[in-house]
This record gives C-alpha cells, sequence and structure tokens, in this order.
C-alpha cells in the first residue's frame, strides 16, 4: 500500500496486476477493503492493473474533520478522475461499491474522458436521505435493528469487528467475512477517536456531507459500457434500485447475484469479475 498526493490530499491506494495494463480503478465505499481482494485478484489475472483506494476521511487517505467534511460529493468525483490520470494508461475503468457507487455515478457524469468503463455495485442514484417515491427505502426492520445497537469501544479491535459481524448478520452477509474486514479496517485507521473509526468502518462522513445536486436525471447522459451488480437479498439499498439504474443508463447490463445481500461475497468473486472484464 502507498498513497498518491492529488490536488492538496493524500489517497491511500493498492494495486494489483502489471503496471502496463488496462487501469481499474476501484472506489471504496468508504475504505479499499470494501472490494474484496479475492475479487482484485481475478481482475488482476484477467490482465487489467487494478488500484483500489480509499475516500478521503479513511484508511490512509488524508483525514481531518470527518463529521463536519469541508468537501462534497463532486470533489470525490474528482478526485477518482485526478486520480485516474496521475495513475497513466489512459481513461481507466472505474468501479464504485455502495457510496462509493454514488461518487462513480457523478465521477463518470462530470469528466467522461477520465473513464472507459463503469461498473457500479450495490448502490443507488440519490444521495443519502429522502428516497425518490419510485424507489425502494431502506428495509425499516433490518434499520431499527442495526441502528439501536450501542456503539463498540472504538479502542478495541475486538469489540468494533464484533460489532461489524453483528451488522453483517441483520444484512444478510456473512458475519466471519464482516468480522476480519472489521479488523483489518481498525488495523489501518488513524486513531481510535469515534468520528474516525465510524467514518472507517461505517462511511458516517456521508451522512455530513454535500451531495447536490441531484444527478439521476442525468444518468441517460452516460456513454461508457456499464455494469450494474446488485445483490437479490440486499437489504440496505434494496434490489429496485439498482435495477432503476440499469434502465436509466444506455445498454446498461444488470448482473444480480441471487446469494448475495449487500456485501460482494467471495464466491461471488469470479462471477463478478468475467462481467467487469466483459466492459473491456
Amino acid at each position: 500500500m502507498t498513497t498518491v498526493d492529488i490536488h492538496g490530499i493524500s489517497l491511500g491506494i493498492e494495486s494489483f496486476g502489471d503496471d502496463g495494463a488496462p487501469l481499474v480503478l476501484l472506489v471504496g465505499g468508504t475504505t479499499m477493503l470494501s472490494w474484496p481482494d479475492a475479487l482484485c485478484e481475478r481482475l488482476a489475472a484477467g490482465g487489467r492493473r487494478v488500484v483500489r483506494y480509499d475516500l478521503r476521511d479513511s484508511g490512509e487517505s488524508t483525514t481531518a474533520q470527518p463529521e463536519a467534511p469541508a468537501y462534497t460529493l463532486r470533489d470525490l468525483a474528482a478526485d477518482a478522475a485526478a486520480l485516474a490520470s496521475s495513475l497513466g494508461g489512459g481513461p481507466a475503468h472505474l468501479a464504485g461499491i455502495g457510496v462509493g457507487g454514488m461518487v462513480a455515478q457523478v465521477a463518470a457524469l462530470d469528466h467522461p474522458g477520465a473513464f472507459s468503463a463503469l461498473t457500479l455495485a450495490g448502490t443507488r442514484a440519490v444521495a443519502p436521505g429522502p428516497i425518490d417515491d419510485d424507489l425502494p427505502d431502506h428495509d425499516q426492520a433490518a434499520m431499527s435493528r442495526l441502528f439501536a445497537r450501542p456503539m463498540p469501544d472504538w479502542t478495541d479491535r475486538e469489540a468494533v469487528a464484533e460489532f461489524a459481524a453483528g451488522g453483517a448478520e441483520i444484512l444478510g452477509d456473512d458475519p466471519a467475512a464482516a468480522r476480519a474486514a472489521a479488523a483489518r479496517v481498525w488495523d489501518r485507521t488513524p486513531g481510535t477517536d469515534p468520528p474516525v473509526q465510524t467514518a472507517n468502518q461505517m462511511g458516517m462522513v456521508f451522512s455530513g456531507l454535500d451531495c447536490g445536486p441531484r444527478w439521476r436525471e442525468r444518468l441517460p447522459g452516460i456513454r461508457v459500457p456499464t455494469l450494474v451488480v446488485h445483490g437479490r437479498h440486499d437489504r440496505f439499498f434494496p434490489l429496485g434500485n439498482g435495477e432503476a439504474i440499469a434502465r436509466e443508463i444506455p445498454g446498461a447490463r444488470l448482473l444480480v447475484l441471487e446469494a448475495a445481500a449487500t456485501a460482494i461475497p467471495e464466491t461471488a468473486a469470479d462471477e463478478v469479475a468475467e462481467a467487469m472484464l466483459a466492459l473491456g
């Protein structure tokens, strides 16, 4: 792992594959570990240079004020374009997961020349907050259970990992995988202050982020090959959100992971990688 400096900030990155291969840039949601190692390795084996990175206020990237970010969703989109340019090799295949998928949509719209293909996993086309009437909202029973839990002791690695495992169980994801990922995120988090830890573990920085103006109505303007990946049993962003994105981006392909919920399970790595590689 290393960092790359762009327009006054540092972004933590990790690379897989040959530096001379076509670039696949993976936007974390919020840390790079949102993307399974197995998927990154499979893409690299398919002849791609894979770079996953941490958003601002997470992981190895610049951390400032995660409770009151002084940047916007558009700034995060500009980060993706600038990072792709700094890494070289021509336009990149951009992929975003969860809230990282929101960053990826805006990046593809605002900086079309920077990207050659787009993958959107487990995301939706409106910012955090009130949902459009035609889109399914979070599963309210799951959300009630998820947010009723007391916060863990952020100084205790095992408590944080167990908290993540409990959340995964509520969302229908693999608790063991979530526990292991949370421990790795904890190890990479700069300090144990609750705002910094929640920004890394839960992406709570987005609750204070300026995500305006709307971009959903602009989706028909995306002209690069697009793959939409969504878990059949996603309780956080239910499947109808992915279906809407796939309808509204011309020519987009929808890949439904029949056994998946919110996270991409390692067992789906080959299927997702094959679909991503087919975009070019």
